[in-house]
């Protein structure tokens, strides 16, 4: 196979500096709109990776996410979102930077470099062979993440990866690899952009698919999220209106007694 850094390709678009902000945005706009239909490519990908997270999960496993730079950041995005809106505890999916918590809001130099520091972290975790760790780098070829990946093929742990070069040495590293090849970004070597956008779209469909298998849902709504904020409250008290027909003042104080929409609604069915 040969691998071909089709994100660092230079952007069919030239002198961005001269273009109206209306050509700017309508060519930004034009190439977003190419990004779910790269995903929809290696949507047999995804589907080859889903079940084993969920398998791994059931057997008390938990889901890692490892990345660099927006890569990193996004991981940590999309784990950080899983207990509000599941009701999963904090520890189940969890997103690792390259260079700590610190490189989530600047850049840590040279973090990404080295091939044997994503172990090390993993190890902070007690990482195991119950767990599922997945590589997100929009190059393939971030030696933080390969590294990462191939001391878990070591540990008998299972590994995928997101990248948007077809390929990559990080895409031959993993065990189910996700390729999702957005082409030359509008910025030439601006992963944050279509990259950025194309990691966000799989890493939704990931955790969201593998907490419907779980269990973490009915119907289409988030039984079992976290009542953290008066928004939230009041979406959960509609969701047991929907579910059992009672009045707002009903629904608002079964969930107070109950905790939770699911706890709410089942408990009113017994």
């Amino acid at each position: 196979m040969t691998f071909t850094k089709t994100t660092e390709q230079a952007s069919k678009y030239e002198h961005l500096e001269k273009m109206s902000v209306h050509e700017l945005l309508s060519n930004i706009n034009q190439e977003d709109k190419t990004v779910p239909y790269a995903v929809e490519k290696a949507l047999p990908q995804i589907e080859a990776l889903i079940p084993q997270i969920v398998d791994k999960l059931k057997l008390g496993g938990r889901l890692f996410y490892i990345g660099a730079g927006t890569s990193g950041r996004l991981g940590v995005v999309d784990a950080s979102e899983c207990p509000p809106t599941f009701g999963v505890p904090f520890d189940l999916v969890n997103g690792i930077i390259a260079g700590g918590d610190t490189a989530i809001r600047r850049a840590v130099e040279n973090a990404e470099d080295n091939p044997t520091q994503a172990w090390i972290d993993l190890q902070n975790h007690k990482i195991d062979s119950n767990d599922v760790v997945i590589g997100i780098a929009a190059s393939g070829t971030t030696p933080y993440v390969i590294g990462g990946l191939e001391t878990c093929n070591q540990n008998n742990i299972i590994t995928g990866c997101i990248t948007c070069n077809a390929g990559s040495p990080l895409a031959l590293t993993a065990q189910f690899p996700i390729e999702v090849v957005v082409g030359p970004e509008f910025v030439t070597g601006s992963s944050r952009m279509k990259a950025g956008t194309a990691q966000k779209l799989v890493l939704n469909m990931i955790s969201t698919a593998a907490m419907i298998k779980l269990g973490k849902v009915r119907g289409n709504k988030m039984v079992d999220m976290q009542l953290s904020n008066v928004k939230l409250v009041d979406r959960g008290v509609k969701m047991i209106m929907d579910e059992i027909s009672v009045s707002y003042d009903e629904a608002s104080e079964l969930l107070k007694k109950y905790g939770s929409v699911r706890n709410a609604v089942d408990n009113y069915k017994n």
